[in-house]
């Protein structure tokens, strides 16, 4: 339930909501946010210096979603949460880039399948050991026990339907 005296207090920007010692509720997920796109930063710069310097984020959602079998454009979009035609330029960007193939569906050559090159492979397998590093980096700086609260506590309140979803990018986008 919401306790309409705190709606109502004036929030300051600067300073958050008086009396509130914790910091204002509004924080949380902006402080998410910048945890997640503080990560996102720093993995993309290592990316860059690693033989992957026009990775974007989104990339990275996208690649998840064609996964090891391959998508169709129509599978990539309902995935990532955006259209057909979204999704089919998506494709074609990183096709362009290297990331993935098109080819015609064996089972329906109306149909064209998506799917990961080396080269898109090479991308998920250094993010991954990226994301390792930055993780011991954080719990170097915050203390072991600290991230893997803060992972068990995320796990518990996040439904387990949502923890993997990979439609961020078009939700985000509107």
């Amino acid at each position: 339930m919401v306790d309409e005296k705190k709606v109502n207090q004036v929030v300051d920007p600067g300073k958050g909501i008086a009396g509130v010692e914790d910091g204002p509720a509004w924080e949380l997920p902006f402080l998410l946010l910048s945890g997640f796109r503080a990560l996102i930063d720093r993995l993309h710069g290592e990316l860059a210096a690693q033989g992957h310097p026009d990775a974007r984020p989104a990339h990275g959602f996208a690649l998840q979603a064609i996964g090891p079998d391959g998508a169709t454009a129509s599978e990539l979009g309902r995935r990532l949460g955006v259209s057909k035609q979204a999704a089919g330029k998506t494709a074609d960007r990183l096709a362009a880039l290297g990331y993935v193939t098109t080819a015609a569906d064996p089972a329906d050559a109306r149909r064209k399948v998506v799917r990961l090159t080396p080269h898109g492979l090479d991308l998920l397998n250094r993010s991954a050991a990226v994301f390792a590093a930055l993780r011991a980096e954080w719990a170097r700086q915050a203390g072991p026990g600290r991230v893997q609260d803060m992972e068990t506590t995320l796990r518990a309140l996040v439904p387990a339907s949502d923890r993997y979803r990979l439609d961020a990018a078009g939700w985000l986008g509107g």
